[in-house]
This record gives C-alpha cells, structure tokens and sequence, in this order.
C-alpha cells in the first residue's frame, strides 16, 4: 500500500485541508500518517479520525523580537531530528505539508532523506513557514493564482483549497435544536478562528442589544472565551460555543450570513457553500497582512464585504451585518457563477504522479 505523511498545525486552518483530502486518499488506497505538534489544535482533530499520529517539538520563528526568539530554535532542531527518526520509521512514499511551523522540521527532514514533498499555501503570500520549506518542494499547491508568480518556475500549480465535503450536507433543522432557536429570524452566523478573535467577540457582543430583535446569533468564539455573563442571552437567540467539529456543517447550513476573519481556508469554504460574508481580517500590525489580501481579493470579485478591525464598533457592525443580509442574494449569485477547480481531484492526482516520478 501506499503511504503518505500529512503535516500542518498550529490552527485549524493549517489542519481542514489535510482533513478535506483524506476521504479520497482512503478511496485510492493511501495508508496515511500524521506528524504534528505534541498538544497542538491538530491532534485532537487528527486523532478523532483513528489516524496514527505523532508528535514533534516545534518553535516558532517570529519577525518581532521576543525572548522565545533565543529557545524557539533549539526546538525546531529537536523536531527536525525527531521528524527525521519518524519518517525513518513510517518510511512514506511522499509528504504533504499543509503549513505551520510544525511542517518546517518534518518538510525538510524528508527532503534530507530524499522523500519527495508537496506543500500547499492558502494564502495569497506565503507564510514564514511554507517559505522555509518551499526550497525542499517537489511542487507548491496554490489557492490565488496571483500567488503562483511569487514561487519558483515550474513548482507552482494553482489548484485552489480543497473543502471538506461533509460541509456540503449540513441539517438546519438539527442545527435549530443544537442551538435552542424556536423562532424563523434570519440567523447570523460568528466565526472568529480556531483560537478566537478578542476584537471580534467584543464587537459581536456589543451590538447584541441592537442585533437580536431582527437575528438569532450563533458564536463560535474560541476557546475559553465563553463570556459566562451572556448565557441568558441564549434563551433569547444568542448561541455560544468554544468550537464545533461534527455539527459545524449543520449551523453553517443553517447561517443565512456569516462574519468571519479572513483566513484563507475559512473564507473559501464559505465560498463554496454561497454564504455571504463580512471579513474583519487580522491587522498588519498582528499578523503579515495575508488576510488583509485575502479579503480584498474576495471584496474585488464580489464575494464577501471587508471591515477594517479598527472601525469596528457596534454601530458600524449592526450597519454592515445589516446590508450584508439585505443585499445577501448579490453575493449568494457572484460565488455560484465562480469558476470552481476540484481542488482535491487535483492535489491528489499531483500526489500520484509525483509517486510515479519516484
């Protein structure tokens, strides 16, 4: 049999890629394997679906000075190392990367034993860690075809992100009785990122008052920021929740909008699914500006509205959520007339040939 290494953690989206191609690998005979981090967000996701996983030390190498800048490499050599001893052990025909700086140690441990390694980047500019593996890449998979000209020749195929098909089978009606809505309101939906946006819950939760007579709410507020405070909000249509796995697709069916944060992944899905969308992207001042890029890619063909994280306040986001649902079926029209590739058909295949080219 076949077997395959998957890599990437850190935060979800450096994990539902990998979870979105795995069904097909299964259907075409892959034993599959995963290297992450020892507790990352990624194991408990991986470990759920009865795949092997093992852990490796990881660090990460920051642009901005910070006291972990002095041990955070002593880690990413420990993981190479034990990365290395790992792919000696599973002996895989190939290694897909997903990104995180989890992937660095293992990408470039299996370039050092002549494993051939494809690597996919989400974003419209490559991140700290897929630019550290790039140069071990037998080929980049890219979401934005703006993205392809930034990557070395002939290493670039542009294949879009592929989408976890069970979102596609969602139940509004278990999603009405997961979330105790009686009522027919419109439902907005609150996504903000595996680990949760401060400035974003605050946001959401300032407008409530304002928001609640017109919307049921269901917040996915990351975890341990529940806001204990708010539970008799619930009985009034406001629904939060750390994380949902399962019955994700369920309340996705059932958002009639959704506010999220820009991340690649995330933002894709909802493309897929034809839910409009208002992008409050992570700042430059937080981040590389890459969902910064994202979003004004999205805004530009029509697909989501975009807020700038700092005009956010409760009555610029009632305004914007607002619009958002009364001009919905404008961007429920824009993302079904998109061009869509089979982006997992085509990671998959490029995966074989590079077998074959073994």
């Amino acid at each position: 049999m076949k077997k395959i290494v998957l890599t990437g953690g850190g935060t979800a989206g450096h994990v539902t890629p990998n979870i979105a191609i795995i069904p097909t690998l299964r259907e075409r005979e892959f034993d599959i394997f995963y290297i992450g981090s020892y507790e990352g967000i990624e194991k408990k996701l991986i470990t759920d679906m009865e795949i092997p996983y093992y852990g490796v030390a990881t660090g990460k190498l920051r642009r901005y000075v910070d006291p972990k800048n002095l041990t955070d490499p002593f880690k990413v050599v420990k993981g190479y190392e034990e990365a290395k001893k790992l792919l000696k052990q599973i002996n895989p025909d190939i290694v897909f990367s997903k990104g995180g700086f989890v992937s660095v140690p293992v990408v470039r441990a299996a370039k050092a034993l002549k494993i051939p390694c494809i690597i996919h980047e989400s974003d419209m500019t490559p991140g700290l860690a897929n630019k550290l593996c790039i140069p071990a890449a037998t080929k980049v998979c890219c979401n934005f075809p703006e993205t392809a000209s930034k990557l070395p020749e002939g290493k670039a195929v542009v294949t879009g992100s592929p989408i976890r098909q069970e979102l596609l089978t969602g139940n509004k009606e278990k999603a009405k009785e997961l979330c105790g809505f009686t009522n027919d309101k419109p439902v907005i939906m609150v996504m903000g990122g595996s680990q949760g946006s401060v400035a974003v819950n605050e946001a959401v939760r300032d407008a409530l008052p304002k928001l609640l007579p017109e919307f049921n709410i269901v917040h996915l507020c990351g975890a341990g920021k529940v806001d204990n405070l708010l539970l008799v909000k619930e009985s009034e249509g406001y629904k939060q929740f750390e994380y949902l796995k399962g019955e994700l697709k369920d309340v996705l069916a059932l958002a009639d909008v959704v506010i999220t944060r820009g991340g690649a992944n995330a933002i894709c899905e909802l493309k897929a699914l034809n839910k409009p969308n208002l992008i409050i992207p992570l700042p430059s001042k937080a981040s590389r500006g890459d969902q910064i890029l994202n979003a004004e890619s999205f805004r530009k063909q029509g697909f989501s509205m975009v807020l700038d994280e700092d005009d956010i306040d409760p009555d610029t986001m009632i305004m914007n959520v607002k619009y958002l649902y009364d001009h919905r079926q404008d961007f429920i029209s824009k993302m079904a007339a998109a061009n869509e590739t089979n982006a997992i058909d085509m990671i998959v295949n490029l995966i074989e040939e590079q077998l074959k080219d073994k």
